[in-house]
């Protein structure tokens, strides 16, 4: 840029680029081809202590501003996700009323019910994680500007301003703004001085002083949220969550913890943590009240032959089922392996069923469902055709298709097998509550046929059928694309299945 007297010039310098033809040229021997790392540009051990240490300052307010930014494009985004193209409570298709879940959570004011859905695709997170990102980001920006402003400037870390967001959630929907700002001026001067949980209390105690109907609300917004639920954990075990009103709480802990303790009293050896859950299982498996219904579970049970054939940690290859059609060879070989798993054969437990589910050795793929007495009948007739047995025939398939809307019984079987819980992305919905939906409807001309079906929960089926701008495709090995109506695509495939060497791909996360 110049001065020309009577204004400013720009001059602009061209030079030709020699670049590099694509793709770029393979790295040397030994040599990896990867981004620049900030670790590169800027070694920590050049570094002093006084120099890490500031170093770490600037890199929390970096994340202080990412994190507010972050808040505004959630907000930004949800904002172009209106309510009005929902379902009215009791129409056709609609949610139940109170659908929402969680610690007294309700959705942001004005947003539709499947943002949190979509959101969850675009953040590659649980629909839970998304739909408490999608609040507190609206909190913060809505409600709380100045301690959204401290987290864009970098005066107040992420932990501490979605800490006061997650503690202001509920009175934030009903508390005039004014209210709120007063809260802010009460606690954010001492919120780097403070825990995380400190700064809630704080919170907790100004809310109360200046709205005393405020505790009791969220008392009764909670004790809507009571569940049970349970989360897996590794080396087999899981974590049952009660969450309950504290009373309730103290007392069946009080009661637990006491009959453990008499056990232990009376001699068990056991932890004391051990006993506890033993005393849980008696009283709530084994109760003394016969006056109530028994209940009953299906529990399916999932594990490759050659696992259970293996012997003394050694492994042992199953009946491999290859991708030719599945023959009367191929069935008697399976009985055999089967008979030799235990004596008398592998049967069904008293009560209960017991079903075969035949796959691809390599893709993974789901090829059959069978019960043993339908290999047994199909072993022993043999292909109609080739009496001698020494054909290529198929006798076994998955189910064929079917010329209604309903599914038949061996196609329900064989999905329910094939896909184990609700198939969009991130849910874990058991297969027991989901619905068998067409992916291509079949209004639309959609084939019932296992290549066109896949497990929905209710409520992603809802979102399938109503929710403006998704799109759902599947292909025949049962991978299912699912794309958002911003443009983010991501799939599942059936849980056993192998994924295919896909090096062309675009990179995650999309």
């Amino acid at each position: 840029m110049f001065d020309t007297g009577g204004g400013f010039g720009v001059a602009v310098a061209v030079a030709p680029l020699d670049l590099p033809s694509w793709p770029d040229p393979a790295p040397p021997p030994g040599g990896t081809t990867r981004p620049s790392r900030l670790g590169d540009v800027l070694p920590v051990a050049t570094r002093s202590e006084a120099e890490i240490v500031a170093e770490l300052a600037r890199v929390i307010a970096a994340e202080s501003a990412l994190a507010a930014y972050k808040a505004e494009l959630v907000v930004g985004l949800a904002a172009r996700r209106p309510d009005s193209a929902d379902r009215m409570i009791g129409a056709p298709g609609s949610a139940s009323d109170g659908w929402m879940s969680g610690p007294g959570r309700e959705p942001v004011p004005g947003v539709s019910e499947f943002f949190a859905d979509e959101l969850a695709l675009v953040l590659n997170c649980s629909r839970t994680a998304a739909s408490v990102q999608g609040d507190l980001s609206w909190v913060l920006v809505e409600r709380l500007p100045a301690t959204w402003a401290a987290l864009a400037d970098g005066e107040l870390d992420r932990p501490r301003a979605f800490g006061l967001a997650a503690e202001l959630s509920d009175a934030a929907r009903v508390l005039e703004p004014a209210v709120l700002r007063q809260i802010e001026a009460a606690v954010l001067p001492q919120a780097r001085r403070v825990s995380v949980t400190r700064l809630r209390t704080l919170a907790r105690a100004e809310l109360q002083r200046l709205d005393a109907a405020a505790a009791d609300r969220r008392r009764k917004r909670a004790q809507k949220s009571a569940d049970v639920t349970i989360t897996p954990m590794p080396d087999g075990m899981a974590e049952l969550r009660v969450f309950l009103p504290q009373p309730a709480a103290a007392a069946l802990h009080g009661a637990i913890d006491g009959y453990a303790r008499m056990a232990k009293a009376d001699g068990d050896p056991s932890p004391i943590g051990q006993l506890r859950v033993g005393v849980l299982g008696d009283l709530v498996l084994r109760p003394w009240d016969e006056s109530r219904p028994p209940v009953t579970a299906h529990l399916t049970v999932l594990a490759d032959l050659g696992t259970l054939r293996a012997r003394g940690g050694a492994s042992a290859a199953a009946a491999e089922v290859d991708g030719q059609p599945i023959t009367a060879a191929h069935l008697r070989e399976l009985l055999e392996q089967l008979d030799a798993l235990c004596p008398g054969g592998l049967q069904a437990p008293a009560g209960g069923t017991l079903h075969l589910a035949l796959t691809h050795p390599i893709s993974g793929a789901l090829r059959a469902v069978v019960t043993r007495a339908e290999l047994e009948r199909l072993a022993r007739r043999g292909c109609p055709d080739h009496p001698d047995g020494t054909c290529e025939c198929p006798l076994l398939h998955r189910p064929a298709d079917v010329d209604r809307y309903r599914p038949s019984p061996a196609q329900r079987r064989f999905l329910r097998t094939r896909d184990r819980t609700c198939r969009h992305p991130g849910c874990r919905t058991s297969v027991a509550r989901t619905d068998l939906d067409h992916v291509v409807p079949h209004a639309d001309g959609g084939a019932t046929s296992c290549r066109n079906l896949c497990c929905l929960c209710r409520r992603h089926h809802r979102l399938k059928t109503h929710a403006s701008g998704w799109r759902f495709t599947m292909t025949a090995d049962g991978a299912l694309t699912v794309t958002t109506p911003s443009g983010v695509s991501r799939v599942t495939r059936p849980p056993g299945s192998r994924v295919p060497d896909r090096s062309d791909d675009d990179p995650p996360p999309f």
